[in-house]
């Protein structure tokens, strides 16, 4: 059992297996990014279950709506982890060793190696060996040796940034999901849907969802102080075919200062992929919506204004549904609950049925079904976008145009007024964003590296002149080996050779050293 787990924590701690669990958690985040997100959109979650019914089902059973929330990414990511430091530790180790190590001796014989050469100097080995320590420059470590019979060699070895480089990335990369986890600890998500001429503040209880992170959750962060006082105006533009162009929400915000009293307000405008940013945190425009406005009169008499958010049913066309609850006297039945459809540009499909062609907004229709009866038969809180329709009664249905008016029994009328747009805001706080870019900028600088930087080996033998012979040259044999397989080693080994020839002088009869200028 032992032997079966030491093999087992081998295989998990190499990094061909770390490479196999990135590009699964890569793979595993594909769905994240194509299929909406119950955590940053749950309207968009709740269109896509009614529109794709037992498949849409079926996914959510995966956990497809929350990848990065589920448990099998949660895997992928905690056995990512444990590999990137089982694999790590030993390396940082190895290189921090050879770092410190000397290029090694030259080899007895340097034409044995992939490239090698010769020629002769008219120097001394120890003015050419300082002659050329300077011509190979700084990019290498040189270390110069002496051996017996006045012969000098040089160990020239440089690259050692390539695995620095490529420890750098992964440290990277490993930080990167330590922030990452971090950052779910301290986070903290808010959504809420706002109507045009409506706002929220920064607390949880303003919000439709409110999703914090355990610390967040335990009180030991709390939501920055701001509220957005006002959707002052939204836009939506698109294209003639139907696509989205262009969101844009005009606002008007202020900062709560210390002694709990509201800032001046200022105007900002948010778009699709530039949220606003205060005190660490981000308001993101997510989606927008309709929310018609009616007036009622009640059975009694009385006269009702109300305007409710209706969601997208059909994400393309924007088709939406929704419902008002009108509340009439206590304990009379006399409620008035209207459950209904919101056609942007109506298309009559016969026989009554509407649908929408397109999401602009053209002559739309409100479609409706009026119930009387008790709209809230157990006082318990209830969906506001659709009815508890026990104790109701349909007494009616209509489909309306702007400034219509359809009349029901007991004395109930419903005028369609008009529309107003809402869109939806998620605000984001997460500590560790800025970290997390500095992560992203090590990894592409440290994978830069690891890729452009080639490990190469060289050594020089400077042989002296034969004693018998004082006009003979001075021989120097230079080898080299490539350390990694990138570039063309050949053709490089080649410039090196030219240029250390360039810097030997020509020997002359009787003389040793008389160098060339």
């Amino acid at each position: 059992m032992i032997r079966i787990a030491r093999k087992a924590w081998r295989r998990l701690i190499s990094m061909r297996t770390a490479l196999v669990l990135l590009f699964l958690l890569a793979l595993a985040a594909v769905p994240g990014s194509l299929l909406p997100q119950r955590p940053l959109n749950p309207t968009k979650v709740d269109a896509y279950l009614r529109t794709h019914g037992a498949w849409g089902r079926f996914l959510d059973r995966l956990g497809l709506y929350d990848v990065f929330g589920s448990a099998w990414f949660a895997a992928i990511y905690l056995l990512l982890f444990v590999s990137l430091v089982g694999c790590l530790v030993p390396r940082i180790r190895q290189h921090a060793k050879a770092m410190a190590r000397k290029p090694l001796p030259a080899p007895k014989n340097l034409d044995r190696l992939p490239e090698s050469g010769r020629f002769d100097s008219g120097d001394a080995p120890v003015a050419y060996a300082s002659a050329a320590r300077a011509t190979l420059g700084r990019r290498w470590r040189i270390v110069q040796r002496e051996e017996p019979g006045g012969v000098v060699t040089l160990s020239a070895e440089k690259g050692y940034s390539r695995e620095t480089g490529n420890l750098i990335f992964h440290v990277a990369l490993l930080s990167a999901l330590i922030l990452i986890a971090v950052g779910r600890l301290f986070s903290y998500q808010g959504s809420v849907i706002v109507q045009q001429g409506q706002g929220f503040c920064n607390s949880p209880t303003s919000y439709d969802a409110w999703r914090p992170g355990r610390m967040a959750a335990d009180g030991h962060i709390g939501p920055a102080p701001f509220c957005i006082d006002s959707l002052d105006k939204f836009t939506a533009t698109y294209t003639d075919t139907g696509e989205p162009s262009k969101f844009k929400a005009d606002v008007t915000y202020s900062k709560v200062r210390s002694d709990g009293t509201d800032g001046p307000p200022i105007k900002h405008t948010i778009t699709v992929n530039h949220p606003l940013r205060l005190s660490g945190d981000r308001v993101y425009l997510i989606g927008h919506g309709f929310a018609p406005q009616i007036t009622v009169r009640m059975p009694d008499g009385s006269v009702q204004h109300d305007q409710a958010t209706f969601i997208p049913s059909q994400p393309t066309t924007l088709l939406s549904e929704g419902a008002f609850q009108e509340q009439g006297k206590p304990d009379a039945k006399q409620d008035i609950g209207i459950e209904g459809f919101f056609a942007p540009t109506p298309q009559d499909m016969g026989n009554g049925v509407i649908t929408s062609s397109a999401p602009q907004v053209d002559n739309p229709v409100l479609g409706i079904f009026v119930y009387q009866g008790t709209v809230n038969p157990n006082g318990q809180p209830q969906s506001v976008f659709s009815l508890n329709k026990s104790k109701l009664t349909q007494i009616g249905q209509a489909n309306l145009r702007i400034g219509q008016t359809t009349r029901m029994p007991n004395g109930v009328t419903v005028t369609f007024d008009g529309w107003v747009p809402w869109a939806s805001m998620q605000v984001s706080h997460d500590p560790t964003q800025g970290y997390l870019l500095f992560a992203a900028v090590a990894m592409v600088v440290g994978l830069i590296g690891s890729l452009s930087i080639r490990r190469r080996r060289l050594w020089l033998r400077i042989t002296p002149a034969v004693a018998e012979n004082q006009g003979s040259p001075t021989v120097v044999s230079v080898g080299g080996l490539a350390r990694s397989d990138s570039g063309n080693f050949t053709t490089e080994f080649a410039g090196l050779l030219d240029r250390l020839r360039g810097v030997a002088t020509v020997a002359e009869p009787g003389l040793v050293s008389a160098r060339k200028e």
